[in-house]
């Protein structure tokens, strides 16, 4: 269903549709386009499906590009993602030469005569090396950067140093050794989105049936990729000891973006884990891409939990924090920015097992703390991490990018 931007008036009132509109303005005939791995699967194509439409509702002209990489590329991108995570990998000289040969293949058949251009994550990165640059090029980057390796860091930035701007999503991992213009822009979520709009009680009753989810006790869930940093097997081992206390279900619900290769494995361990649990029954996997499902799956929860080890936002907490769901979740990356601890949620050391299950079971045992919780969270997001702040940002700094380009030249 097309949105337009008037029907976010209800949600976030008349001056920030007005802003908005003023920010267009300055953008009006400008072109746009914005590069990623996936159209489908994980935070970033979620934000660009709602972002994309928006803008050129306003009349500012964006396109979509999907990079295209065969398994060996894919494979090599996710352990570039894993070492700005901080993991080590060896960079070999066969690792670059198949990252920029699928970048310099799909340069061939994608024209760059726009007026700026949006590059996402690591993936694209390389392809500023194969055009000639005559406009501002900006990296978005939805990963924690704080703590990189150093050898995959220094590489990838040799492709940065070219860029007119990089986008991070905390002040946190702003790099100090990047001498390149940065800005701090975090994500957010689309109300209207099949996954976060209200849902009525039979169209919930309905697709939790279909998907083998029953209510008859409380559920506790974890959505989020299958990526070892999501740490699913550890939310198995706090589910373990929170149903000694409280009979309750798990759900563990999670995408497999085309773009991630290692998600099957994860995927596979986890399901081992399940298998040793008595009843198993009570563990439920869902791998299936559907939005209105994790809406139902969200809404019906007591208690969502986020248990990452690293973590560059976080969407999945944001959604369920403007579901006005308690979450338990990871001190770490964006997390801290969405939840105040002890207010609108708990953050607990990922490695802390005993705090996850105590924070769980104290929100089951409590519901008007969980109630208490869930209104402060919905107002944190609906000030702070909605569709139209990422909007405004966007048209800011696309516009001090473009100015700062016409400026230099």
């Amino acid at each position: 269903m097309k949105r337009f931007l008037e029907d976010y008036r209800e949600i976030v009132g008349d001056r920030v549709i007005a802003d908005l509109y003023d920010k267009a303005r300055a953008l009006s005939g400008r072109h746009i386009i914005q590069i990623n791995s996936t159209y489908q699967g994980g935070g970033v194509a979620e934000m660009l499906s709602s972002l994309i439409p928006l803008m050129n509702y306003m009349g500012v002209e964006t396109g979509w590009r999907i990079l295209h990489g065969n398994p060996d590329f894919f494979g090599i991108t996710k352990k570039f993602h894993n070492a700005l995570h901080g993991e080590k990998i060896r960079l070999t000289e066969m690792k670059k030469r198949i990252y920029l040969e699928t970048n310099e293949k799909f340069s061939v058949f994608t024209h760059m005569n726009h007026g700026c251009v949006i590059i996402h994550d690591p993936q694209p990165l390389p392809l500023i090396n194969f055009y000639r640059k005559v406009q501002p090029w900006i990296w978005r980057c939805h990963v924690d950067l704080t703590n990189p390796d150093k050898q995959v860091w220094n590489y990838l930035k040799k492709f940065l140093l070219r860029y007119d701007m990089v986008i991070v999503s905390s002040e946190g991992y702003l790099r100090e050794d990047l001498p390149v213009e940065q800005r701090v822009c975090p994500p957010a979520i689309d109300p209207f989105s099949r996954k976060n709009r209200p849902l009525p009680n039979p169209v919930m009753d309905r697709y939790l049936k279909k998907f083998g989810v029953p209510t008859d006790k409380p559920l506790i869930t974890q959505v989020s990729r299958f990526d070892k940093w999501k740490n699913p097997e550890k939310v198995i081992e706090i589910f373990r000891e929170v149903k000694k206390k409280v009979d309750c279900r798990l759900v563990l619900c999670g995408s497999m973006a085309s773009d991630d290769p290692e998600a099957l494995e994860i995927l596979s361990r986890v399901q081992g884990c399940a298998s040793h649990l008595t009843p198993n029954k009570d563990v439920i996997l869902i791998t299936s891409e559907n939005d209105t499902l994790v809406n139902a799956i969200q809404r019906r929860s007591s208690v969502i939990i986020q248990r990452s080890s690293r973590e560059g936002f976080g969407l999945t907490v944001t959604e369920a924090l403007w579901k006005e769901k308690p979450v338990v979740a990871s001190h770490v990356g964006g997390i801290p920015l969405q939840i105040k601890d002890g207010e609108s949620g708990f953050l607990v050391n990922p490695d802390d097992t005993r705090g996850f299950v105590k924070r769980v079971i104290e929100i089951l045992e409590h519901p008007d703390l969980a109630e208490r919780m869930g209104a402060k969270g919905r107002e944190t997001v609906r000030e702070k991490f909605l569709i139209t702040r990422l909007l405004l940002d966007h048209l800011v700094f696309t516009k001090d990018a473009m100015d700062m380009y016409s400026s230099n030249r």
